[in-house]
């Protein structure tokens, strides 16, 4: 009796969990439903030109459509089986699932120093027994600088190999590995060189033999050239209604790579169903935490950041280039995923927006509701930075969109800065815990530790923020301009009169000297807003004559500085003009100085490029 007990419990719980599937997987068909409400509107209210969902539960694709138009001068519209979307940094999800194939065959090592497997050249040993690991590229933490102007080819013929990238862009490392998180380009490309060297294929053939072909992916390709099937379904980035250049040149990282809201779909399903294609435990592997920067917070798995909504567990991977926008969410647990991708800007939210809704309508659970704790907030006020370093002009971005921290209560703060939501810039938080904080009205969490300000599972990229001073430096950089623009115009101005008067100009080249700094910096100025106003991205990715040419002007106004100043010591010392001429001067100088001493910072001299 108590054996046929055990078997009709058995099968009970067998039919129930069969059915429980089932019943999920039924219920996601209707997804289709409110994915036509949702994308149809953000299309119109965002003004984007089109769009391509996929979702997938219990081992299969349950949905898959396409909205608007690929390519808006042909009247194209989008094809969720065939329009080919630049992939951005969804990319980095297939660099990791290639090389954590190769761990598995024993070809690489996560936890041994890449040096081991590089031929041709070195990273340096900047922080001597602290050596770069695979495991830190693939998590964000290797330390590197990073700096991408000039880094890809809008002609896909032109574009270096990958192993040229790789050793040509080299970047400083700045910190120890494995201490800090920071959103690294540049790692994803050198895992994907890894990849190279382990196999002996390179990157793109690998990724083709070893994951696009298995799971039957025929719409995606890393190569570059693309195949002339897929350029021939390509759709076009765009701002508005104006279309964007295409770049190629970091397959491993995502300038390049092409894919089909179908194909992710395929995906999707491989990693959910730990598809012996890909590799046993490839997916799982991906999908658990590796690195998190406080153990209250979610943290980055391997190609895949780690979120919650409504306590469950999602991997998460944004994608953003040149008027492509995607979002790729795998909810483990349920064995389902949402793909879903734009192609025009103020879609980035839009993207994150669904995936959401879809969650909040299929997988409601109940997110956690910490009791609010009373306490001083006031140590956490101040202006922080992200720890993306960057090692070229990009890094003045630093100056302007940096996080702020309001103390505005008992236990609560409010910061600025955060919010992927333009409509919503400000966020409130309420503290729950030593230094952890919960988002009023939301469900993120946030945290500090020491004079970090550490974003968890909040950020589309991985990302720590630093206590900074660029508040100051701004104030600073927009007190120089003011004085540069009034140099530039008051002083000939000043020698006109002084012609007209018949007086003698005393010392003219110190006062001349000033003008031509003042100017060569407007002219960065201007060059530098002209840039980023008109194609801020064409300028990123492939550089700019304007922009080389604003950066020439700024690196000379550096050196002619050091002549201000040396003028302004000589006034004082060799009695030159009145009073009044001396401190005028002198004022001038320091204002140059501080101004310079910022831009120097902040990467606005010194990064010529050709």
């Amino acid at each position: 009796m108590q054996k046929a007990l055990f078997l009709g419990l058995t099968t009970a719980l067998l039919v129930s969990g069969l059915c429980g599937t089932a019943a999920a997987a039924t219920d996601l068909e209707s997804v289709g439903t409110l994915v036509d409400e949702v994308v149809p509107a953000q299309l119109a209210e965002h003004g984007i030109p089109g769009a391509a969902v996929s979702v997938v539960s219990g081992g299969r694709q349950v949905f898959a459509k396409g909205y608007g138009y690929a390519d808006l001068a042909r009247r194209i519209p989008v094809d969720a089986a065939r329009t080919g979307f630049f992939t951005a940094s969804t990319a980095k999800t297939f660099t990791a699932i290639a090389a954590l194939q190769l761990v598995e065959q024993g070809k690489l090592d996560l936890g041994a120093d890449v040096n081991t497997y590089l031929k041709t050249f070195k990273i340096k040993d900047t922080f001597p027994g602290r050596p770069v690991t695979l495991e830190h590229l693939l998590t964000h933490t290797a330390g590197f600088e990073d700096s991408v102007i000039g880094s890809s080819w809008d002609d896909p013929a032109a574009a270096e190999p990958l192993a040229q990238v790789v050793e040509n862009s080299l970047p400083e490392r700045v910190r120890p590995p494995g201490t800090v998180l920071a959103y690294d380009n540049y790692a994803y490309n050198l895992a994907g060189h890894l990849v190279e060297v382990a196999s002996g294929q390179p990157f793109a053939e690998y990724v083709r033999r070893h994951i696009l072909a298995p799971l039957g992916m025929t719409g995606t390709s890393f190569a570059a050239p693309l195949p002339a099937p897929i350029t021939a379904t390509l759709a076009q980035g765009y701002n508005g209604d104006v279309p964007y250049k295409r770049y190629y040149g970091w397959p491993a990282s995502g300038t390049g790579p092409v894919t089909t809201a179908a194909d992710m779909g395929r995906l999707m399903t491989a990693l959910l169903g730990d598809d012996p294609r890909l590799g046993r435990g490839i997916g799982a592997t991906m999908m658990r935490r590796h690195y998190t920067q406080d153990e209250r917070l979610t943290g980055v798995g391997y190609g895949l950041e780690e979120r919650l909504r409504n306590g469950r567990r999602i991997f998460y991977k944004g994608g953003d280039i040149n008027g492509f926008h995607h979002v790729l969410a795998l909810l483990p647990d349920q064995k389902s995923g949402v793909y879903v991708v734009y192609n025009g800007e103020d879609s980035a939210v839009a993207a994150g927006d669904l995936v959401n809704r879809i969650v909040d309508r299929y997988f409601p659970g109940r997110a956690a509701s910490p009791r609010p704790v009373r306490g001083d907030t006031s140590a956490y006020a101040g202006t922080y930075t992200s720890t993306r370093i960057r090692g070229d002009l990009l890094r003045s971005g630093a100056l302007f969109n940096n996080v702020t921290v309001e103390s505005t209560g008992d236990g609560t703060i409010t910061t600025t800065g955060l919010s992927h939501d333009t409509a919503k810039p400000a966020q409130t938080w309420q503290l729950i815990g030593p230094g952890l904080f919960a988002e009023r009205g939301g469900q993120e969490r946030i945290a500090f530790d020491g004079h970090d300000l550490l974003a968890g599972g909040h950020q589309e990229e991985a990302a720590t923020f630093q206590r900074s001073g660029a508040a100051l430096h701004v104030w600073l950089v927009y007190a120089g301009l003011t004085a540069f623009l009034l140099a530039a115009l008051g002083m000939p101005v000043a020698a006109l009169v002084r012609r007209i008067r018949r007086r003698p100009a005393r010392h003219r080249t110190a006062w001349w000297l000033a003008w031509l700094t003042s100017a060569l910096v407007l002219v960065f100025a201007y060059g530098f807003a002209a840039t980023i106003a008109i194609a801020p991205t064409d300028a990123i990715f492939v550089g700019s004559p304007l922009l080389t040419v604003a950066l020439v002007a700024s690196s000379t106004a550096f050196v002619l500085s050091g002549g201000v100043v040396a003028c302004s010591v000589g006034a004082w010392c060799k009695g030159w003009w009145g009073l009044a001429g001396r401190i005028s001067y002198t004022a001038f100088a320091l204002v140059t100085v501080a101004f310079m001493v910022i831009a120097y910072l902040y990467g606005m001299v010194g990064g010529v490029f050709a």
